[in-house]
């Protein structure tokens, strides 16, 4: 584990805490259905059908999705259980900051995370810097 992964590992736990981590297959098809999940994980060595449904899901429920580094273990283990495939962050801020470290320990997951990348907590886009004259 990297200092960023362990990072995004506890904001994750942040977020089960503050009630804005849906946990588990039913939670996070819940929290799609009705538009709160901002980004939908999974975990490294999730079934791939349990992933497929995640990002379904994820896409009709208008959020964000990828895969994390952790396996279920470690997943589970950093939010109080002993296993854990998928999860759904309902926070925008929150899901911003796990997305940031997330494609800081993989810069290949940029593309289908960038729109979080340039949220504010409010939920607006943030405007680009002005360029230097």
């Amino acid at each position: 584990m990297t200092a960023v992964t362990d990072s995004a590992l506890s904001l994750l736990g942040l977020a089960l805490r503050g009630n804005n981590l849906a946990v588990g297959e039913e939670p996070v098809e819940d929290a799609c259905k009705a538009r709160r999940a901002r980004l939908v994980i999974t975990a490294a060595d999730a079934a791939q059908n349990s992933a497929d449904r995640a990002r379904r899901w994820a896409e009709a429920g208008g959020a964000l999705s990828a895969p994390v580094p952790w396996d279920k273990e470690t997943l589970g283990r950093a939010l109080g259980r002993s296993s854990c495939a998928m999860a759904a962050l309902t926070d925008r801020g929150l899901a911003g900051a796990v997305a940031a470290r997330l494609v800081q320990a993989d810069e290949g997951l940029r593309p289908s995370l960038e729109p979080l990348l340039h949220e504010k907590k409010n939920g607006r886009a943030q405007r680009p810097a002005a360029p230097e004259t």
